[in-house]
């Protein structure tokens, strides 16, 4: 995409980030109405601000000269050694969109380029995200970009009582 700029976002730029998260939210929604609430935005709307003035984290977006285009909350995280684990430092990718009517147009590529030469310059080896399993047009994008999964989560449903009554 001609004139795409990837840079940290400024405060006032936030509101513009959260039209993006909307979209991304109703995906959600859509995708998993069993666990995400169709009211939930108005609780997840000022997350936003909550991660932009964090210390260990950022909010990454794509800018045209008139528009943001797509976005990423990041967080930069150490953990410790503990007794099952050695320390593992990462740069965390926790959320990322793309505006809906700008996909397909090498923005996400170019962001997740931004993050990894981003990590790279805060001394992380690894990046990691998290993503939900229904959707396959992330996964495959994701894929594309040379994220790989490492660990997956399951899950079955069983009968409880209340359905047995039924």
């Amino acid at each position: 995409m001609e004139n795409l700029i990837i840079r940290y976002a400024k405060r006032e730029e936030l509101e513009s980030v959260n039209k993006i998260r909307k979209q991304v939210n109703e995906v959600h929604v859509k995708g998993r109405p069993d666990i995400f609430r169709e009211d939930g935005w108005q609780f997840i709307e000022p997350f936003i601000y909550t991660r932009f003035d964090e210390e260990n984290s950022g909010v990454i977006i794509a800018a045209t000269m008139d528009e943001i285009v797509g976005f990423a909350v990041v967080q930069y995280i150490v953990r410790p050694e503990s007794p099952f684990n050695k320390e593992r430092k990462f740069f965390h990718i926790e959320e990322f969109g793309v505006d809906e009517n700008h996909r397909r147009k090498g923005i996400a590529t170019a962001m997740i380029d931004f993050a990894k030469d981003d990590a790279k310059k805060r001394g992380f080896e690894r990046i990691e995200l998290d993503m939900w399993e229904f959707n396959d047009c992330a996964l495959a994008f994701y894929e594309s970009a040379g994220l790989k999964t490492y660990r997956r989560y399951m899950e079955c449903y069983v009968e409880t009582k209340e359905a047995e009554k039924a």
